[in-house]
């Protein structure tokens, strides 16, 4: 465990030396301020408005910072020829897969949350909230969403470079958002072929919408049934443990050759 969280340790100093942090907390700085700055119909139509833009951008800046971080970790030590003094140590694949997630998602949750921070200053200075127990569950699963996508970006980068790995997992990840909550309705027009292939889809790919509490939020709707939440945060936390040890099966046998891009 120890050498785990020295891997992920060695992470947030790589982040930190690329200032990614800095330039998309600078970024969703400006997208808010410029929010405070327009003249809406009313007082409650502004908070609303400035509650769905902001946690779009926070989402989106979450997701981008996730793919950019996981993906980059395992390649660019291979690049470098760094990987072979690390392995040396000696560190086994098991624990540099779980150190470099483990360091992704930790500064990106750690990024997220300043996020929501921030947004949760601009929502108070236009006289609106968040419902405490809400933003709670929000955090809370947007938080273990980023695991997953972490996860995601992990596995793919065990056997493909930065920009492979990058593409891929937005592809996987947008398609699981955007596709996976209208199977069941296409299932009722389609032929019996494709509904094959869309079940397929259905049951392969991660529902990450399950994860996605901004209506409630921005609406101030009810908190969710704890039990409902707790299931979701069960669901997500197993989904990033069958991910990374598929990451760790296609990366314990991978052979390096120094002067080559693996």
């Amino acid at each position: 465990m120890k050498r785990i969280l020295t891997i992920a340790q060695l992470v947030w100093l790589e982040v930190i030396r690329r200032k990614d942090v800095y330039v998309l907390l600078v970024l969703l700085l400006a997208f808010l301020v410029a929010l405070l700055s327009i003249d809406a119909f009313g007082l409650g139509d502004l908070v609303a408005y400035v509650k769905d833009l902001g946690l779009l951008l926070v989402w989106v800046f979450g997701w981008v910072l996730s793919v950019g971080v996981s993906t980059r970790q395992l390649p660019q030590e291979e690049t470098r020829g760094t990987i072979f003094p690390l392995l040396a140590k000696p560190v086994s694949r098991a624990e540099l897969v779980a150190g470099k997630w483990l360091g992704a998602w930790s500064v990106v949750s750690v990024c997220t949350l300043a996020f929501y921070g921030l947004l949760a200053l601009i929502v108070e200075a236009r006289g609106g909230g968040f419902t405490v127990m809400l933003l709670a569950e929000g955090i809370a699963l947007h938080i273990t969403l980023l695991a997953v996508l972490t996860a995601v970006g992990m596995c793919f980068s065990t056997r493909l470079n930065q920009d492979a790995a990058s593409t891929l997992t937005y592809v996987t990840t947008v398609a699981a958002t955007l596709l996976l909550p209208y199977i069941p309705q296409l299932l009722l027009t389609e032929t019996a072929g494709r509904k094959g292939g869309l079940l397929l889809l259905y049951y392969a790919l991660p529902h990450l919408e399950l994860f996605d509490m901004r209506r409630r939020m921005i609406h101030d709707w009810e908190p969710a049934a704890m039990s409902t939440v707790l299931t979701v945060l069960a669901y997500g936390a197993a989904l990033t443990v069958a991910i990374l040890s598929i990451a760790w099966l296609a990366y314990r046998n991978k052979r390096f050759s120094r002067g080559t891009l693996l």
